[in-house]
């Protein structure tokens, strides 16, 4: 079963920066377009940037020129650089494949990094 840590989340003001990252466990990363989702209080879990095997970046439209997501398969990793936080950008965080395959449940979210952007 794949299971994913996440780390990197904190405190920062407005206009500040932070670095996600997420390791994965498993020897089938590779093959997985890999996402960074978030979850605000009140609201449902959104995608907010992906990426291919590949390279192939995708973000939405709230944080596209603010956030890149990497990815590094030797080590089973993918980060998000998170640049002119906003308020709104305040969530918890979360990696998982993207899609996510049919018969993965809750279980195989990771317990997420909390972002919190406030002066």
């Amino acid at each position: 079963q794949v299971q994913f840590v996440e780390s990197g989340g904190g405190l920062v003001q407005p206009g500040g920066s932070l670095r996600l990252s997420c390791v994965a466990s498993g020897n089938i990363f590779k093959i997985f377009v890999m996402g960074w989702y978030r979850q605000a209080p009140g609201k449902q879990r959104e995608l907010v940037a992906h990426i291919t095997p590949s390279g192939t970046t995708n973000y939405a439209e709230s944080v596209k020129g603010r956030f890149t997501i990497s990815r590094d398969n030797a080590k089973n990793m993918v980060d998000l650089q998170m640049n002119s936080l906003k308020s709104e950008d305040t969530a918890l965080y979360y990696c998982n494949p993207v899609p996510r395959p049919a018969n993965w449940g809750q279980a195989n979210w990771g317990q997420g990094t909390q972002v919190t952007v406030s002066s």
